[in-house]
């Protein structure tokens, strides 16, 4: 028997992909049905849905029905995880440029 196991995406293989960071921005500003973020791109309606579905299962997305449409809108507190990593990393580069202005200033005091 083949048991076949379906991994889930995570929010960074999400976010990865051009278009699908595009559509976030889109979606950032009001809530959008597929069709209306379709109208924004080159490419068919499928590929549109193919980024949407992923996005949704990544929980970076939320569909809203209202009436006989769905509205798909941000949900901010899953960009927070992605600010939550970096913070990590925008640390260690501030103590770097903090050590550039140090060197900087000696060098300019010489």
């Amino acid at each position: 028997m083949f048991i076949r196991s379906i991994m889930r995406r995570d929010i960074f293989q999400a976010i990865a992909d051009p278009t699908r960071r595009a559509i976030i921005a889109l979606i950032a500003v009001q809530a959008m049905t597929p069709n209306a973020i379709a109208d924004n791109f080159s490419t068919t309606r499928q590929a549109v849905s193919k980024h949407l579905r992923i996005l949704t299962e990544c929980e970076i997305v939320r569909q809203v029905p209202q009436g006989r449409e769905i509205y798909y809108s941000l949900e901010v507190h899953k960009m927070k995880e992605i600010d939550q990593w970096l913070e990590q990393f925008r640390q260690i580069w501030e103590d770097k440029y903090n050590q550039l202005d140090t060197l900087l200033l000696t060098l300019q005091t010489q």
